[in-house]
Protein backbone atom coordinates (compact mmCIF):
# COMPACT_ATOMS: atom_id res chain seq x y z
CA UNK A 1 0.00 0.00 0.00
CA UNK A 2 2.80 2.41 1.01
CA UNK A 3 4.49 1.73 -2.29
CA UNK A 4 1.48 3.21 -4.02
CA UNK A 5 1.89 6.59 -2.24
CA UNK A 6 3.71 9.36 -4.04
CA UNK A 7 7.45 9.68 -3.32
CA UNK A 8 6.85 13.28 -2.17
CA UNK A 9 4.59 12.05 0.61
CA UNK A 10 7.32 9.75 1.95
CA UNK A 11 9.74 12.65 1.87
CA UNK A 12 7.26 14.78 3.80
CA UNK A 13 6.91 12.12 6.50
CA UNK A 14 10.68 11.81 6.88
CA UNK A 15 11.08 15.59 7.08
CA UNK A 16 8.31 15.87 9.67
CA UNK A 17 9.94 13.16 11.78
CA UNK A 18 13.27 14.94 11.66
CA UNK A 19 11.71 18.26 12.63
CA UNK A 20 9.84 16.71 15.56
CA UNK A 21 12.98 14.89 16.75
CA UNK A 22 15.04 18.06 16.55
CA UNK A 23 12.39 20.03 18.43
CA UNK A 24 12.26 17.41 21.19
CA UNK A 25 16.05 17.46 21.40
CA UNK A 26 16.03 21.25 21.79
CA UNK A 27 13.27 21.10 24.39
CA UNK A 28 15.20 18.53 26.40
CA UNK A 29 18.51 20.37 26.18
CA UNK A 30 19.35 21.84 29.60
CA UNK A 31 19.53 25.62 29.97
CA UNK A 32 22.93 27.26 29.95
CA UNK A 33 24.25 27.45 33.54
CA UNK A 34 23.94 30.86 35.19
CA UNK A 35 27.07 32.73 36.05
CA UNK A 36 27.61 34.26 39.47
CA UNK A 37 26.98 37.71 37.99
CA UNK A 38 23.50 36.77 36.76
CA UNK A 39 22.34 34.67 39.70
CA UNK A 40 20.18 36.88 41.91
CA UNK A 41 17.42 34.81 43.52
CA UNK A 42 14.32 36.32 45.07
CA UNK A 43 13.97 35.05 48.61
CA UNK A 44 10.87 33.01 49.43
CA UNK A 45 11.34 33.66 53.15
CA UNK A 46 8.30 35.21 54.80
CA UNK A 47 9.28 37.34 57.78
CA UNK A 48 8.31 40.84 59.00
CA UNK A 49 9.82 43.64 56.92
CA UNK A 50 10.38 47.27 57.85
CA UNK A 51 11.64 49.15 54.82
CA UNK A 52 12.60 52.48 56.37
CA UNK A 53 13.21 55.47 54.14
CA UNK A 54 13.52 58.03 56.94
CA UNK A 55 15.63 57.69 60.08
CA UNK A 56 13.99 57.47 63.49
CA UNK A 57 16.02 60.43 64.76
CA UNK A 58 17.64 63.29 62.85
CA UNK A 59 21.19 62.37 61.96
CA UNK A 60 24.51 63.89 60.98
CA UNK A 61 26.29 62.40 57.99
CA UNK A 62 29.98 62.95 58.73
CA UNK A 63 31.15 61.35 55.47
CA UNK A 64 29.71 62.94 52.37
CA UNK A 65 31.13 64.32 49.14
CA UNK A 66 29.62 67.18 47.18
CA UNK A 67 31.79 68.19 44.27
CA UNK A 68 29.87 71.29 43.17
CA UNK A 69 29.02 72.93 46.46
CA UNK A 70 30.86 76.04 45.31
CA UNK A 71 28.28 77.01 42.69
CA UNK A 72 25.29 74.63 42.82
CA UNK A 73 21.76 75.49 43.89
CA UNK A 74 21.78 73.78 47.28
CA UNK A 75 18.02 74.02 47.91
CA UNK A 76 17.27 70.66 46.23
CA UNK A 77 20.03 69.09 48.32
CA UNK A 78 18.38 70.35 51.49
CA UNK A 79 15.06 68.93 50.33
CA UNK A 80 16.67 65.52 49.85
CA UNK A 81 18.23 65.77 53.29
CA UNK A 82 14.80 66.57 54.74
CA UNK A 83 13.31 63.48 53.12
CA UNK A 84 15.90 61.32 54.92
CA UNK A 85 15.71 63.23 58.23
CA UNK A 86 19.34 64.31 57.82
CA UNK A 87 20.00 67.28 60.05
CA UNK A 88 23.57 68.11 59.02
CA UNK A 89 25.70 67.05 56.07
CA UNK A 90 29.49 67.24 56.35
CA UNK A 91 31.08 67.73 52.94
CA UNK A 92 34.56 66.28 53.30
CA UNK A 93 35.59 67.59 49.87
CA UNK A 94 35.85 71.15 51.10
CA UNK A 95 38.67 72.12 48.77
CA UNK A 96 37.52 70.21 45.72
CA UNK A 97 40.34 69.33 43.32
CA UNK A 98 43.21 71.24 41.78
CA UNK A 99 46.17 73.18 43.07
CA UNK A 100 46.25 75.22 46.28
CA UNK A 101 44.89 78.35 44.63
CA UNK A 102 42.03 76.47 42.96
CA UNK A 103 41.27 74.72 46.23
CA UNK A 104 41.13 77.98 48.14
CA UNK A 105 38.76 79.44 45.56
CA UNK A 106 36.51 76.38 45.77
CA UNK A 107 36.54 76.44 49.56
CA UNK A 108 35.73 80.14 49.80
CA UNK A 109 32.92 79.87 47.26
CA UNK A 110 31.50 76.77 48.94
CA UNK A 111 31.50 78.56 52.29
CA UNK A 112 29.72 81.53 50.75
CA UNK A 113 27.19 79.28 49.05
CA UNK A 114 26.38 77.39 52.24
CA UNK A 115 26.22 80.66 54.19
CA UNK A 116 23.46 82.01 51.96
CA UNK A 117 21.63 78.68 51.87
CA UNK A 118 21.83 77.15 55.36
CA UNK A 119 25.19 77.18 57.16
CA UNK A 120 23.72 75.32 60.13
CA UNK A 121 23.04 72.25 58.03
CA UNK A 122 25.83 72.26 55.43
CA UNK A 123 29.32 71.96 56.89
CA UNK A 124 32.78 71.77 55.30
CA UNK A 125 35.99 69.99 56.20
CA UNK A 126 39.19 71.19 54.61
CA UNK A 127 41.86 69.12 52.81
CA UNK A 128 45.61 69.14 52.29
CA UNK A 129 47.41 69.50 48.98
CA UNK A 130 50.48 67.26 48.80
CA UNK A 131 51.74 68.42 45.40
CA UNK A 132 54.78 70.23 46.78
CA UNK A 133 55.54 68.16 49.86
CA UNK A 134 59.26 67.97 50.37
CA UNK A 135 59.93 71.48 49.20
CA UNK A 136 61.29 73.91 51.75
CA UNK A 137 58.51 75.47 53.79
CA UNK A 138 55.77 73.04 52.70
CA UNK A 139 54.85 71.95 56.23
CA UNK A 140 54.72 75.52 57.51
CA UNK A 141 52.56 76.61 54.57
CA UNK A 142 50.20 73.67 55.07
CA UNK A 143 49.77 74.52 58.76
CA UNK A 144 49.11 78.17 57.90
CA UNK A 145 46.50 77.16 55.33
CA UNK A 146 44.85 74.81 57.80
CA UNK A 147 44.63 77.56 60.42
CA UNK A 148 43.17 79.97 57.88
CA UNK A 149 40.53 77.49 56.73
CA UNK A 150 39.47 76.72 60.29
CA UNK A 151 39.22 80.43 61.02
CA UNK A 152 36.99 80.80 57.96
CA UNK A 153 34.71 77.96 59.09
CA UNK A 154 36.20 74.53 58.38
CA UNK A 155 35.07 72.07 61.08
CA UNK A 156 37.72 69.42 60.52
CA UNK A 157 40.36 67.96 58.21
CA UNK A 158 39.74 65.12 55.74
CA UNK A 159 42.64 63.00 54.51
CA UNK A 160 42.03 61.07 51.30
CA UNK A 161 43.36 57.57 50.68
CA UNK A 162 45.86 59.03 48.19
CA UNK A 163 48.12 59.60 51.17
CA UNK A 164 50.21 56.47 51.42
CA UNK A 165 49.19 55.20 47.98
CA UNK A 166 49.54 57.84 45.26
CA UNK A 167 51.09 60.93 46.81
CA UNK A 168 54.80 61.37 46.15
CA UNK A 169 57.23 64.00 47.30
CA UNK A 170 59.46 66.10 45.08
CA UNK A 171 62.03 63.29 44.90
CA UNK A 172 59.41 60.83 43.63
CA UNK A 173 59.21 58.83 46.85
CA UNK A 174 55.92 57.57 48.26
CA UNK A 175 54.67 59.76 51.09
CA UNK A 176 53.96 57.50 54.03
CA UNK A 177 50.82 58.06 56.08
CA UNK A 178 53.06 58.57 59.11
CA UNK A 179 55.58 60.81 57.31
CA UNK A 180 57.27 63.06 59.86
CA UNK A 181 56.65 66.09 57.63
CA UNK A 182 52.97 65.78 58.59
CA UNK A 183 53.48 65.69 62.35
CA UNK A 184 53.01 69.43 62.78
CA UNK A 185 49.70 69.22 60.92
CA UNK A 186 48.28 66.49 63.16
CA UNK A 187 49.43 68.41 66.22
CA UNK A 188 47.86 71.62 64.93
CA UNK A 189 44.51 69.83 64.50
CA UNK A 190 44.70 68.80 68.15
CA UNK A 191 45.57 72.35 69.16
CA UNK A 192 42.65 73.76 67.14
CA UNK A 193 40.27 71.15 68.54
CA UNK A 194 39.19 69.79 65.14
CA UNK A 195 38.98 66.10 64.22
CA UNK A 196 40.89 64.42 61.41
CA UNK A 197 38.74 62.06 59.35
CA UNK A 198 41.30 59.85 57.68
CA UNK A 199 40.84 57.26 54.95
CA UNK A 200 43.78 54.89 54.55
CA UNK A 201 43.97 51.99 52.07
CA UNK A 202 40.90 50.05 50.87
CA UNK A 203 39.42 46.64 51.77
CA UNK A 204 42.17 44.08 52.19
CA UNK A 205 40.55 41.89 49.53
CA UNK A 206 41.75 44.38 46.90
CA UNK A 207 45.31 43.24 47.69
CA UNK A 208 44.41 39.53 47.82
CA UNK A 209 44.48 37.11 44.84
CA UNK A 210 41.44 37.49 42.60
CA UNK A 211 40.32 33.90 42.81
CA UNK A 212 37.28 31.93 43.89
CA UNK A 213 38.09 32.58 47.55
CA UNK A 214 38.00 36.38 47.28
CA UNK A 215 34.75 37.86 48.63
CA UNK A 216 35.24 40.94 46.45
CA UNK A 217 35.66 38.94 43.23
CA UNK A 218 32.60 40.42 41.53
CA UNK A 219 33.51 43.98 42.52
CA UNK A 220 37.04 43.50 41.22
CA UNK A 221 35.74 42.04 37.98
CA UNK A 222 33.36 44.94 37.43
CA UNK A 223 35.85 47.58 38.61
CA UNK A 224 39.22 46.27 37.52
CA UNK A 225 41.06 49.41 38.56
CA UNK A 226 40.50 48.52 42.21
CA UNK A 227 42.62 45.38 42.10
CA UNK A 228 46.14 45.71 43.49
CA UNK A 229 49.11 43.41 43.56
CA UNK A 230 50.35 42.39 47.02
CA UNK A 231 52.93 45.18 47.10
CA UNK A 232 51.07 47.95 45.25
CA UNK A 233 52.45 50.28 46.43
CA UNK A 234 53.14 48.39 49.67
CA UNK A 235 51.32 45.59 51.48
CA UNK A 236 47.90 46.44 52.92
CA UNK A 237 49.14 45.69 56.43
CA UNK A 238 51.87 48.30 56.11
CA UNK A 239 49.45 51.05 55.10
CA UNK A 240 47.20 50.28 58.05
CA UNK A 241 50.20 50.16 60.41
CA UNK A 242 51.28 53.60 59.19
CA UNK A 243 47.84 54.99 60.03
CA UNK A 244 48.03 53.49 63.50
CA UNK A 245 51.46 55.04 63.99
CA UNK A 246 49.86 58.43 63.47
CA UNK A 247 47.22 57.69 66.11
CA UNK A 248 49.95 56.58 68.49
CA UNK A 249 52.25 59.56 67.91
CA UNK A 250 49.50 62.17 68.34
CA UNK A 251 47.35 61.20 71.33
CA UNK A 252 46.00 64.74 71.77
CA UNK A 253 44.46 64.77 68.29
CA UNK A 254 41.04 63.26 67.64
CA UNK A 255 40.94 60.91 64.67
CA UNK A 256 37.94 59.40 62.89
CA UNK A 257 38.94 56.29 60.94
CA UNK A 258 36.90 56.17 57.74
CA UNK A 259 35.08 52.91 56.96
CA UNK A 260 35.70 51.63 60.50
CA UNK A 261 39.40 51.52 59.69
CA UNK A 262 38.70 48.63 57.29
CA UNK A 263 38.10 46.28 60.22
CA UNK A 264 34.27 46.03 60.19
CA UNK A 265 34.73 42.37 59.25
CA UNK A 266 37.02 41.77 62.24
CA UNK A 267 35.43 43.47 65.22
CA UNK A 268 37.71 41.69 67.70
CA UNK A 269 40.70 43.31 66.01
CA UNK A 270 38.94 46.68 65.91
CA UNK A 271 38.08 46.29 69.59
CA UNK A 272 41.77 45.82 70.40
CA UNK A 273 42.66 48.95 68.43
CA UNK A 274 40.02 51.04 70.16
CA UNK A 275 41.51 49.98 73.48
CA UNK A 276 45.04 50.92 72.45
CA UNK A 277 44.08 54.25 70.81
CA UNK A 278 41.59 56.22 72.93
CA UNK A 279 41.79 59.05 70.37
CA UNK A 280 40.49 56.74 67.63
CA UNK A 281 36.85 56.99 66.56
CA UNK A 282 35.21 55.28 63.60
CA UNK A 283 32.47 55.99 61.08
CA UNK A 284 30.39 53.42 59.20
CA UNK A 285 30.46 54.72 55.62
CA UNK A 286 30.29 51.98 52.96
CA UNK A 287 30.64 49.13 55.49
CA UNK A 288 27.03 48.66 56.63
CA UNK A 289 26.92 45.33 54.76
CA UNK A 290 29.69 44.00 57.00
CA UNK A 291 27.75 44.94 60.10
CA UNK A 292 24.48 43.58 58.75
CA UNK A 293 25.83 40.07 58.32
CA UNK A 294 26.91 39.84 61.99
CA UNK A 295 24.10 41.63 63.84
CA UNK A 296 24.73 40.18 67.29
CA UNK A 297 28.47 40.83 67.30
CA UNK A 298 27.94 44.26 65.72
CA UNK A 299 25.33 45.26 68.28
CA UNK A 300 27.63 44.20 71.10
CA UNK A 301 30.44 46.30 69.58
CA UNK A 302 28.16 49.31 69.13
CA UNK A 303 26.98 49.10 72.71
CA UNK A 304 30.57 48.88 73.98
CA UNK A 305 31.85 51.78 71.85
CA UNK A 306 28.65 53.76 71.59
CA UNK A 307 30.51 57.02 72.31
CA UNK A 308 33.04 56.58 69.49
CA UNK A 309 31.00 55.52 66.46
CA UNK A 310 29.62 58.08 63.98
CA UNK A 311 27.19 57.83 61.11
CA UNK A 312 28.66 58.19 57.62
CA UNK A 313 27.58 57.11 54.17
CA UNK A 314 30.26 58.24 51.66
CA UNK A 315 28.69 58.27 48.17
CA UNK A 316 25.66 60.53 47.80
CA UNK A 317 22.85 58.21 46.67
CA UNK A 318 19.80 59.13 48.79
CA UNK A 319 17.93 55.88 48.15
CA UNK A 320 20.77 53.84 49.67
CA UNK A 321 20.39 55.36 53.13
CA UNK A 322 17.40 53.07 53.67
CA UNK A 323 19.79 50.12 54.04
CA UNK A 324 21.64 51.89 56.83
CA UNK A 325 18.45 52.77 58.68
CA UNK A 326 17.19 49.21 58.40
CA UNK A 327 20.39 47.63 59.74
CA UNK A 328 20.72 50.11 62.60
CA UNK A 329 17.09 50.41 63.68
CA UNK A 330 15.22 47.18 62.96
CA UNK A 331 15.28 43.49 63.86
CA UNK A 332 14.56 42.51 60.26
CA UNK A 333 16.03 39.28 58.94
CA UNK A 334 17.65 38.22 55.69
CA UNK A 335 17.31 41.28 53.49
CA UNK A 336 19.54 42.33 50.59
CA UNK A 337 22.14 45.04 50.33
CA UNK A 338 21.60 47.65 47.62
CA UNK A 339 24.67 46.66 45.54
CA UNK A 340 25.28 43.01 44.85
CA UNK A 341 28.93 43.56 43.94
CA UNK A 342 29.56 44.96 47.43
CA UNK A 343 27.65 42.24 49.24
CA UNK A 344 26.11 39.17 47.66
CA UNK A 345 25.06 37.97 51.14
CA UNK A 346 21.90 38.92 53.06
CA UNK A 347 21.79 41.14 56.13
CA UNK A 348 20.04 41.37 59.47
CA UNK A 349 19.07 44.34 61.61
CA UNK A 350 20.94 45.17 64.82
CA UNK A 351 17.92 46.78 66.47
CA UNK A 352 20.06 49.26 68.41
CA UNK A 353 18.64 50.73 71.64
CA UNK A 354 17.40 54.29 71.28
CA UNK A 355 20.18 55.81 73.36
CA UNK A 356 22.89 54.09 71.31
CA UNK A 357 21.09 55.06 68.11
CA UNK A 358 21.00 58.73 69.14
CA UNK A 359 24.73 58.71 69.84
CA UNK A 360 25.56 57.17 66.47
CA UNK A 361 23.12 59.41 64.60
CA UNK A 362 24.06 62.76 66.12
CA UNK A 363 25.31 62.98 69.72
CA UNK A 364 28.85 61.80 69.02
CA UNK A 365 29.26 64.10 66.03
CA UNK A 366 27.97 67.07 68.03
CA UNK A 367 30.60 66.37 70.68
CA UNK A 368 33.53 65.61 68.38
CA UNK A 369 33.05 68.17 65.59
CA UNK A 370 33.18 71.77 66.86
CA UNK A 371 30.67 74.45 65.99
CA UNK A 372 27.74 72.27 64.90
CA UNK A 373 24.25 73.56 65.55
CA UNK A 374 22.63 71.48 68.30
CA UNK A 375 19.21 73.11 68.23
CA UNK A 376 17.72 70.78 65.62
CA UNK A 377 18.50 67.59 67.56
CA UNK A 378 16.70 66.03 70.54
CA UNK A 379 18.49 66.00 73.87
Amino acid sequence: MNNLLPRSFHSFRILSFLLISTTLTWAQKPAEPLGFEEYDPVSTLKVPEHKITRSKYPFIDVHNHQWNMDNANLRPLLAQMDSLNMGIMVNLSGRGFGNVEQGTKFFDNALANTAKTNPKRLVLFTNLNFDDIGKKGWTEDAVTMLEADVKKGARGLKIYKNLGINNKDESGQRVRVDDSRLDAIWDKCGELGIPVLIHTADPKSFWDPMDRYNERWLELKLHGGRKRSPNDPVPWEQLIAEQHNVFRKHPKTTFIAAHMGWFPNDLDKLDSLMKVFPNMNVEIGAVIAELGRQPRAARKFFEKYQDRILFGKDSWVPSEYATYFRVLETDDEYFPYHKKYHAFWRMYGMGLPDEVLKKVYYKNALRIIPGLDKSQFPK
